[in-house]
């Protein structure tokens, strides 16, 4: 959309700071000033530079939830420059890979890999979701390959910055107590009182809320429940067919927007048509958007992160409140600087027009071209 930078430098031979104009930051107009992939100032300038008037920024999203998309999957060997491409192209600028409960070499063998910055959306490390879960609750999860929690077997994985755990599990207090990654409960079958023992232990979040879990009852509340009562993170597919519309809006009551992350928990075929996909070792089918297991499981979505914030947003969330659940919240998880439109931050933003369609993306300065 935008002039490429011919000169890197001015005439002084210093480089030259990229100034975009007149944009709109949730309804305050705004020039932001990017130098070295970096925001530098975000308020009036009498700089010259290019003018976006009619356009909104929103930093650019940070998915902690992501198997893949575009017919690339996190547990492929070599994918992961194809995804990092593919999510900046469509806002995502931050994301955890994403790795499938398969044999513990295979997972070895993706999340020991160095981490590297592919020019796309930035790798902060990785989320294992499963082998520790429970087979009641497996969801699209390879059963043959679940097992009870073994923090020795799992502190000589690298890269690991959140891991899912069922924490009904043998061991999974151990585990909790001693892990090093954020912990978050999902794929499980807890009561109330295991999962509030575990967030008293150290778990922060819950995974795919309502999904791979007991539902909330008012005898027997479950790990929602113990999840309102500590008010902790709680992970949300926000696309419209994994959770009703009415319970995104009852999520966004209990916990706000500096408690509420919305995720993707994209498989391959987001960005695709629907057909035959390979997930976890498993055959899955995509109808109408949905990707479904043989047994008829819901696996993973189709939908990108940007789509499940513009549903928040047309389910009546706040625009700013919307966009936060996917930057500024997941962001404070983890414990990571990015996730903001503000000065000292990696340029990670987003340009839309009034009704949300992305116009641009720049990951660190650099706008992402559609292939």
């Amino acid at each position: 959309m935008f002039p490429a930078d011919k000169d890197k430098t001015n005439f002084y031979g210093v480089k030259a700071v990229k100034v975009y104009k007149n944009l709109d930051l949730y309804g305050k107009k705004v020039d932001i000033a990017v130098l070295d992939g970096v925001i530098k100032k975000v308020g009036k300038t009498e700089e010259s530079g290019i003018d976006c008037t009619g356009l909104s920024v929103y930093p650019g999203l940070f998915d902690i939830h992501i198997h893949g998309c575009g017919g690339y999957d996190t547990m492929d060997e070599g994918a992961l420059p194809h995804i990092s491409h593919i999510e900046a192209q469509h806002g995502t600028t931050s994301f955890l890979p994403t790795t499938m409960t398969a044999p513990m070499e295979n997972i070895r063998k993706i999340v020991n890999q160095p981490i590297k910055y592919y020019g796309g959306a930035k790798i902060w490390g990785f989320h294992l979701e499963g082998p520790y879960i429970s087979p009641k609750y497996k969801g699209a999860q390879n059963e043959k390959y679940i097992k009870v929690p073994d923090i020795k077997e799992f502190s000589a994985l690298k890269n690991i910055k959140m891991v899912t755990i069922a924490p009904e599990l043998n061991a999974s207090a151990e585990f909790i107590k001693n892990c090093k990654a954020v912990v978050s409960l999902g794929h499980t079958d807890a009561d109330y009182n295991a999962a509030l023992k575990a967030i008293e232990n150290g778990a922060k979040c819950l995974t795919h809320t309502f999904n791979a879990m007991p539902p909330l009852h008012h005898r027997n509340p479950g790990p929602i429940g113990a999840a309102i009562e500590k008010n902790i993170y709680v992970q949300v597919i926000c696309d419209g067919l994994h959770i009703h519309k009415s319970v995104i809006w009852g999520l966004y009551k209990i916990f706000g927007a500096d408690r509420m992350i919305l995720i993707s928990d994209s498989m391959r075929a987001a960005g695709l048509y629907g057909g035959e996909y390979e997930f976890g070792g498993q055959n899955i089918t995509v109808k109408n958007s949905v990707a479904r297991t043989a047994d008829g499981a819901i696996a993973g979505s189709t939908s990108f992160l940007w789509d499940c914030v513009r549903k928040a947003v047309e389910f009546g969330i706040p625009k700013e409140d919307a966009v936060s659940m996917a930057t500024r919240t997941p962001a404070a998880l983890m414990g990571v600087k990015t996730g903001e439109v503000k000065a000292g931050y990696d340029a990670d933003l987003i340009f839309a027009d009034d009704d949300m369609n992305i116009k641009s993306v720049f990951a660190r300065g650099k706008e992402i071209k559609p292939d």
